[in-house]
């Protein structure tokens, strides 16, 4: 018979990179107490990465060695299992459109779920309480623009918006203004201006 803890590593080894392993997961394969015992072991071995309390992760094996997963591939996996709205902090979003060259020191993600912190090897990624409308559209690029102007604030939005409205495409920008109704007012007036009136 298999032992536990191979039969843990096998069923990480199934999952997508990043995709954090929890005991409640396991219990098909053994009592709960059994199951943390198992986790717990592997960790101790570093064969699974502990990111946080009950939170382990499988290490990437690549041609360079041993690695952590992605932080962008673990949050995709957390938002998965635990039915979260997990999307980039405002920060990084800004960064990635070009609204600033501010490179975010931190990975910080915002997330219906509680805050907290994981470890990824020698990374933190933090996961903060951001309200609903901060996390619309996940992962899209018209979400991105919300995140970016909530996280520049009103005073920077306008010069923001006047660079967004020569750089994306007309169907991002009108999937931006689509949101107003759910935005603070002074955001939902801003993108208001995106998209001239006909």
């Amino acid at each position: 018979m298999q032992t536990l803890a191979k039969q843990v590593l096998e069923h990480a080894a199934r999952l997508p990179e990043g995709t954090p392993l929890a005991a409640k997961e396991l219990l098909h394969l053994g009592s709960r107490a059994a199951v943390d015992q198992a986790l717990s072991r592997l960790a101790r071995r570093s064969t699974l990465l502990r990111a946080g309390r009950g939170i382990y992760v499988l290490p990437v094996e690549s041609r360079f060695g041993t690695r952590a997963p992605s932080a962008a591939k673990m949050a995709e996996g957390l938002a998965h299992q635990r039915g979260e709205t997990i999307a980039s902090h405002g920060a990084t979003a800004a960064n990635a459109l070009g609204l600033t060259s501010q490179v975010p020191m931190r990975t910080i993600y915002l997330t219906s779920g509680r805050n907290r912190r994981l470890k990824l090897g020698a990374q933190t990624v933090e996961f903060r309480h951001a309200p609903a409308w901060q996390l619309l559209l996940p992962g899209q690029a018209a979400g991105e623009v919300v995140r970016a102007l909530a996280w520049l604030g009103p005073e920077k939005a306008g010069a923001a918006i006047r660079k967004l409205r020569a750089k994306l495409p007309a169907s991002a920008l009108e999937e931006v203004v689509s949101t107003r109704a759910r935005l603070p007012t002074w955001m939902a007036q801003q993108v208001s201006t995106l998209i001239p009136h006909g």
